[in-house]
């Protein structure tokens, strides 16, 4: 959530916010009227309260008859400072309710605009010519059928639509991403972490994943916990109610989990194959930073993003997320989407989001700098999304023959195997 005081302060600055995410401007308002309500209505609380303790201090020194019209007084008191408490907690509830459903503060130099109105701030690596090649590419699942890398048909047969059984060099290939992706991320000072699939609703609402992606959200009512679509709402919940010391920071995870999504929104979309599944694996870098680190921690979780893809061999481009694209959670985000050769275009592999102090302050996670506490800054980024990321890399290094080149950094983690062969039928 926002701070209220810049809220005060600055209303038409919020309100331009929700203007450009595309979301409720009256919002804004309804949260002032609901803020000065609940600034006035504890103001009157104390007031009340004040009188009922200075009249408790009369009533036994009064005479008679003047303890009788106290008495009456008290009551009246009583009954004023109930309703008081009332209106306080009711105002209270109102605004934090309505602060809970409005987006973080969009990042001044991020592109107005939906989801086709980015903007490209940089390419890398170079799209083959399969042509000149001498050949058509395939897919990425009619090679991974042969491979034997990928069923879907199975998967379906098990779990239904967009579920997915990954086999033999497959299974092998996922383990060499995962490993490799770790090991890059420990390399750069990330702890490595295994994290929970399930958690409880205030860590789901605490990272953002209750408003608006509430609809691609699974949800065990049995036993009201959620599955998680990425280990960030776990990483972020991690120090839930607590105070750092500064001299801790940046804090860096490196979350390894399975991911669940509904995909809710996405009928007809990437039915063929694993781009878009409803269970995935994923390694999530994620920061902890003083909010005046923030912007810098964002550039360095895009560069070890782009550290990754490039030692994967594999073209993509780097684009600034436009504001109604973002995520309630972002203030800026920035996406990598690699070349899909049989699409055609590229296709986001990896993202990372800055959220300020956004996810800290709904999660109540402050730093303590000397005297002062205060909420700090969150930051994520999808190293590994292994799914997509196979995709990208059967259908880029794929060769005449049906075979895949493996990159050089994932040689290490598959036992030296340099290509993936066609499995004899």
């Amino acid at each position: 959530m926002i701070d209220l005081r810049l809220l005060r302060e600055d209303p038409d600055r919020v309100r331009a916010s929700q203007r450009a995410r595309g979301e409720d401007v009256a919002l804004v308002d309804s949260l002032l009227s609901a803020d000065e309500r609940r600034r006035s209505s504890g103001v009157r609380f104390d007031e009340l309260r004040a009188e009922q303790r200075s009249l408790g201090k009369l009533i036994p020194k009064a005479s008679a008859e003047e303890k009788a019209e106290l008495l009456k007084r008290a009551e009246q008191l009583k009954a004023d400072v109930k309703a008081a408490d009332a209106e306080r907690d009711a105002a209270d509830t109102e605004t934090r309710e309505l602060l809970l459903q409005l987006g973080n503060l969009v990042h001044p130099d991020v592109p107005v605009g939906g989801e086709e109105d980015f903007v490209t701030l940089e390419t890398h690596g170079e799209i083959r010519d399969f042509t000149a090649e001498g050949f058509e590419p395939k897919d990425h699942l009619e090679l991974g059928t042969i491979l034997g890398a990928i069923d879907t048909e199975r998967g379906a047969k098990v779990s239904g639509s967009r579920f997915y059984f990954l086999t033999g060099v497959g299974a092998l290939l996922e383990l060499a991403l995962v490993n490799a992706a770790i090991a890059q991320a420990t390399a750069a000072g990330f702890t490595p972490m295994l994290t929970p699939a399930l958690v409880r609703p205030q860590s789901m609402a605490g990272t953002g994943f209750l408003g608006q992606a509430a609809q691609d959200v699974y949800h065990l009512d049995k036993d009201d916990l959620y599955l998680v679509g990425t280990s960030e709402v776990a990483l972020a919940a991690y120090h839930m109610d607590e105070i750092i010391d500064a001299d801790r920071l940046p804090l860096r995870y490196a979350g390894f989990s399975p991911c669940f999504r509904r995909e809710a929104g996405s009928h007809g979309k990437d039915t063929r194959g694993i781009f878009r599944v409803h269970q995935f694996d994923k390694v999530e870098m994620f920061s902890y930073v003083a909010p005046e680190d923030s912007q810098a921690e964002h550039q360095r979780l895009l560069d070890w993003e782009k550290q990754w893809l490039t030692s994967l061999e594999l073209p993509f481009r780097v684009i600034d997320v436009a504001s109604a694209d973002l995520g309630s959670s972002a203030s800026r985000k920035f996406d990598c989407e690699a070349w899909i050769p049989t699409q055609g275009k590229y296709r986001e592999l990896t993202s990372t989001s800055d959220c300020t102090e956004f996810q800290s302050r709904r999660l109540q996670i402050r730093v303590r700098d000397g005297k002062q506490v205060k909420p700090l800054a969150t930051l994520n980024g999808t190293l590994c999304a292994v799914p997509r990321t196979i995709v990208a890399i059967l259908e880029n290094h794929q060769q005449a023959d049906c075979s895949v080149r493996v990159p050089e950094v994932l040689r290490p983690y598959l036992g030296g195997r340099e290509v993936l062969e066609p499995v004899a039928k």
